[in-house]
C-alpha cells in the first residue's frame, strides 16, 4: 500500500460522477479485468494506491456543484478492500456525500460495507443510495477459489438482506460467468432465486461468459493451472486469444436469466439498470441537506 496526493477525484459528468478512492485491489479474484495492461498500472496490482486526500477533493468538488446528482464508486477498485478498515476513506467520502445532499451508488464484493449502512440509510432517505453486489457462484467452496480474499457468496446475500431491511435498493452484478466452471443452470438459478428473495431492483448481466485481455488473461490462466488442471488448454482450444469468452450454453442461460427477471419484475436490461443507478429523483436534485433539515 502506498499513498498519493491526487489532483482530482471525480470523473464523468452529465448527471453522474464516478470516483475511485483506491487503485489496485487485494481481493485476488482470478478473473479481474482491472489487471489488464490497458489500464497502465505503474505499480504491482496488490500494492494499493491510496488517494489519501480523496475526502478533501470530493468536498471541494461537491461544494461547487449547484445541481445534485449520484456519485458512484467501485467500478475499477473495490471501495471496501482490507485497507478500508483502518483508513475509512470510503466512509469519509460518504459523509461528504451526505453533507452536501448528493446520492451514492456503491459497488463492492465485501461485507465491510455493512459498517457504513447507517450512512447509506441516511443518504437514501435524504437523496438516494444504491448498493451493487457482485455474485458469481452460489458454491462457497468455488467462491473461495475464484474470489479468495473476500467474503463468501452467502455472506454477500446477507448484505443484500440487510440492505433490504433498511429499504436501501440493491443491484446485483451477475458477472463474470466462467465457461466450464460456474456456467451451469444450477448455479445461475440458485443465485437468481436469492436475488428474487432479497428483492433486488436489478441484475446486470451482459452475457454468460467473461472477457480476457493482456495482463488479465495471463493471471487467469495461471490460476486455472493451479486450481483446474487442463482447463487452460481447454480455453485455448475453444477461444484462442479472443477478448470475448462466452459460455457454450450462454443462450439457454440468458433465457433462464431473462425469464426469471421478467416473472419477478426485476430490471435485466443493462442500460435500464445503469439508468436506475445513475438517476437521482428530481426532488433530491433540487433540495439541499439544509432544506431537508428545515422541514
Amino acid at each position: 500500500m502506498h499513498f498519493v496526493d491526487a489532483k482530482g477525484i471525480l470523473t464523468g459528468g452529465k448527471g453522474y460522477y464516478g470516483m475511485n478512492i483506491y487503485r489496485g485491489c487485494s481481493h485476488g479474484c482470478i478473473y479481474c479485468d482491472s489487471r489488464s495492461r490497458c489500464y497502465q498500472f505503474t505499480h504491482p496490482f496488490e500494492d494499493i494506491e491510496v488517494k489519501k486526500n480523496a475526502p478533501q477533493l470530493l468536498e471541494e468538488a461537491l461544494r461547487s456543484k449547484r445541481k445534485k446528482c449520484m456519485i458512484g464508486t467501485g467500478s475499477m477498485s473495490d471501495p471496501y478492500m482490507h485497507c478500508e478498515e483502518q483508513l475509512c476513506l470510503t466512509r469519509k467520502c460518504l459523509e461528504v456525500i451526505l453533507r452536501y445532499g448528493f446520492g451514492a451508488a456503491v459497488q463492492t464484493k465485501s461485507d465491510r460495507i455493512l459498517r457504513d449502512i447507517d450512512l447509506l440509510d441516511e443518504i437514501n432517505r435524504n437523496a438516494k443510495s444504491v448498493v451493487q453486489m457482485t455474485l458469481t457462484t452460489y458454491d462457497d467452496d468455488l467462491c473461495g477459489i475464484l474470489e479468495p480474499n473476500v467474503c463468501s457468496t452467502k455472506r454477500r446475500i446477507e448484505v443484500l438482506e440487510k440492505m433490504q431491511e433498511r429499504g436501501i435498493p440493491t443491484v446485483v452484478w451477475l458477472t463474470p460467468i466462467l465457461p466450464f466452471i460456474n456456467d451451469t443452470e444450477e448455479n445461475i438459478t440458485a443465485i437468481l432465486k436469492e436475488c428474487v428473495r432479497t428483492g433486488v431492483k436489478g441484475i446486470i448481466c451482459f452475457d454468460m461468459g467473461l472477457t480476457l485481455r493482456e495482463g488479465d488473461r495471463e493471471y487467469f490462466y495461471a490460476a486455472l493451472d493451479r486450481h483446474f488442471p487442463g482447463m487452460k488448454e481447454r480455453y485455448i482450444r475453444q477461444y484462442g486469444n479472443a477478448y470475448e469468452v462466452p459460455s457454450p450454453d450462454s443462450r439457454h442461460l440468458m433465457d433462464v436469466f431473462h425469464k426469471t427477471c421478467r416473472d419477478n419484475g426485476i430490471l435485466s436490461d443493462p442500460e435500464e439498470c445503469f439508468r436506475y443507478i445513475r438517476e437521482l429523483p428530481e426532488r433530491s436534485q433540487q433540495m439541499s441537506l439544509f432544506d431537508l433539515y428545515k422541514e
